[in-house]
């Protein structure tokens, strides 16, 4: 059993899963809370066991060494945790008073986090195929949950049909990953094959193209973003927390495992498909971002130029082929994908307390006058785009600038100055939101109304997003250190 002591966070999920399948027999409809709070109770085991990994800061591995547990991996498991943690308190009444509070949405969310988990601790190809399925699969019938809905409905067949096409590129350029560095599909060898100059590297390159556009895929960066806008838009808006917010870490994690673990030898290659990748998905997103009266399908087109700012922390690691200020750099990105999902949580959080029966709060409208209706909403609101903006004293600003950072020492100069001139076009969309709040008459005089509980911790959300803003050191130093262990 010690051997297992690297999945032991990875077993208590799976086992919770199998109480909440014989809970969700026995339990009545009107019972199904008592499904989030096993879930809950078992994702805060999971999280203790990991924390107890995390500060003892060694590397382990599992199965064969297809499985590994370090402080890079014990960091983000702990962000997925909080993540789905939250997600289930913020979504409960959205989602009960919708009819969806069901045992498949609890199993379906707990598999999605399993998947996740197996991800971000994937040293094997085959381990990192199998928690991408495990999540991406427990994704699309999330979407569909609403099976009344054509619009969900569509978005989940559109995902599903663009997923299962990522997934095919990505396992074609693991097979020609294979059979270039002489049948290595561990990451750790495949990074040593490369580097003893054995390998084809012609055949790797040629896979890394397709293992580079499936791994965009997943990230939701142009020209692989066109599931992102009808998926957040289609999906009921708990779902779309669940896609927006937790898989993001799984996202970075697999990044790094292929890209920094097991392919640095060819970083020159991916690092310039990144640039690309990067600059696209700042102009698209942001410009298309302007267009929408939809906050979801806004929120989507955001997601699309965040991710690109993530990849400028990515591809900054190295210059010409050659590390440099690596740990500083992937710091960064790993920084900056955190905080966006805390940002993430906080931005659906107030969408779904807004919220009521018969009625999504989804478009720009619905935020006219938000403020003469309710402050406290308005202020939280104000908050969230100020961060997603990256003006300080949120911590939005200083994640931005730790990555700009990032591209400046590594000689990226015109890369920056491009990121900050899109950062100014975003700004305009977050602040159109402000100023419907703020300056405009409410269009619907009804009085919103949420339970202390989720108030409070929306709240501490709110509070986290400057508190992190004005005092970034602690995280930033905590990245730092989870990225020097598992480098």
């Amino acid at each position: 059993m010690t051997a297992l002591i690297p999945a032991y966070p990875e077993i208590v999920i799976a086992l919770v899963i199998g109480v909440v399948l014989l809970a969700d027999l026995w339990l009545p409809r009107e019972r199904k809370v008592v499904l989030e709070w096993i879930c809950l109770a078992g994702i805060a085991l999971a999280a203790a066991i990991t924390l107890a990994l995390l500060s003892d800061g060694t590397r382990g591995y599992a199965f064969s060494r297809m499985f590994v547990s370090d402080p890079l991996s014990n960091l983000l498991k702990v962000g997925a945790y909080l993540a789905v943690a939250v997600t289930f308190i913020y979504s409960r009444r959205y989602m009960t008073e919708r009819g969806l509070l069901t045992g498949e949405y609890y199993i379906l969310a707990m598999f999605v986090l399993l998947g996740i988990m197996v991800m971000i601790s994937a040293n094997h190809f085959v381990t990192l195929y199998l928690g991408l399925e495990m999540l991406s699969l427990s994704l699309y019938a999330m979407v569909a949950l609403n099976r009344d809905s054509p619009v969900s409905t569509e978005a989940a067949i559109k995902y599903f049909v663009l997923g299962a096409l990522a997934s095919g590129l990505l396992l074609y350029g693991v097979s020609m990953i294979y059979g270039g560095t002489g049948g290595q599909l561990n990451l750790e060898l495949v990074a040593r094959e490369l580097a003893s100059g054995e390998a084809r590297r012609g055949m790797v390159a040629f896979g890394l193209v397709f293992v580079v556009a499936g791994l965009a895929f997943k990230l939701g960066v142009v020209p692989f973003h066109m599931w992102i806008p009808d998926v957040y838009h289609g999906a009921p808006t708990a779902i779309t927390l669940m896609i927006g917010a937790a898989p993001k870490l799984a996202g970075f994690a697999i990044a790094i495992r292929l890209l920094v673990v097991g392919l640095i030898s060819l970083a020159a290659d991916w690092q310039a498909m990144l640039v690309i990748l990067a600059v696209l998905s700042m102009a698209i997103g942001n410009l298309a971002a302007i267009a929408q009266t939809n906050l979801k399908r806004m929120l989507a087109y955001s997601t699309i130029s965040h991710m690109g700012f993530m990849l400028l922390g990515l591809l900054s690691g190295v210059v010409g082929g050659n590390r440099l200020n690596t740990v500083d750099a992937y710091g960064s990105a790993l920084f900056y994908v955190v905080t966006y999902v805390l940002t993430t949580l906080a931005a659906f959080g107030v969408i779904l307390m807004m919220a009521r029966r018969g009625f999504e709060a989804e478009d720009l409208s619905d935020f006219k006058g938000l403020n003469a209706r309710s402050p406290w909403f308005a202020w939280m609101t104000l908050i969230v785009m100020f961060s997603l903006a990256g003006i300080p004293p949120t911590v939005g600003f200083y994640a931005k600038l730790s990555v700009l950072q990032a591209a400046v020492g590594a000689q990226m100069v015109w890369l920056a100055v491009v990121a900050v001139l899109f950062s100014l076009v975003g700004a305009f969309y977050y602040l159109r939101v402000v100023k419907l709040m703020f300056f405009d008459e409410p269009a619907d005089a009804t009085p919103l109304a949420e339970g202390a509980g989720v108030r409070m911790l929306l709240s501490a959300n709110g509070f986290a997003l400057l508190v992190l803003g004005l005092m970034p050191g602690a995280l930033m130093a905590l990245c730092l250190d989870a990225m020097k262990g598992s480098l």
